[in-house]
């Protein structure tokens, strides 16, 4: 695929969060987070601001103590080659009410846009069906994509894993709050659970 034809990672945040519901959306370290927060501040929005590697974790902990509650994670190629082994552990536990979204522009955004792995042979969908998540695709179409968000919200399903070829174009950066104790309070009322 030709790098000029890769997707808007705004436009396609947006539109993966169009509908959502009542989803837990998860933001990866980064530019993954500020397009979440740019497509909207949402009371089920857990943004992280360290940790990198750790969204598909913190995805996983969610969706196996909200079985019921759809869960998704937005993040970057270069945070989920960082947390590659939490696929091996999603795979494990197999909650149908995860899903996993990659945006994947093969840069290190967060430390100077150096090639990652993915832009050389590294194939997240491969490793992801290997470790037993077979509900694994690329998406490279804004049709494709059209298609796969709706399985976004469904909590019965899963898990699963989408890698979204994205171009490396430098978005602004959309802040949204940066307290933990405050994110984590908000998301566990929307659950129905006393803030901590």
């Amino acid at each position: 695929m030709n790098k000029n034809q890769r997707l808007d990672r705004r436009d396609v945040v947006a539109r993966l969060l169009k509908d959502r519901r009542e989803a837990v959306v998860i933001g990866g370290l980064g530019a993954s987070t500020y397009d979440i927060a740019a497509a909207g501040d949402h009371g089920r929005n857990f943004y992280l601001w360290g940790a990198m590697g750790g969204a598909a974790m913190i995805g996983l902990g969610v969706a196996l103590a909200q079985p019921d509650v759809p869960v998704v994670v937005v993040t970057g190629d270069g945070e989920m080659l960082m947390g590659m082994g939490a696929l091996a552990t999603v795979g494990q536990q197999r909650p149908a009410n995860l899903s996993i979204v990659v945006l994947d522009n093969g840069r290190y955004g967060e430390t100077g846009g150096q090639p990652s792995h993915t832009s050389g042979n590294t194939d997240l969908v491969a490793v992801a069906r290997a470790c037993g998540i077979a509900d694994a695709r690329e998406l490279v179409t804004m049709a494709e994509l059209e298609a796969f968000a709706p399985s976004l919200h469904a909590a019965g399903s899963g898990p699963r894993l989408a890698v979204i070829k994205i171009d490396d174009a430098e978005k602004e950066r959309v802040l949204a709050h940066r307290d933990g104790n405050f994110l984590v309070s908000r998301v566990r009322q929307t659950l129905g659970f006393q803030p901590i």
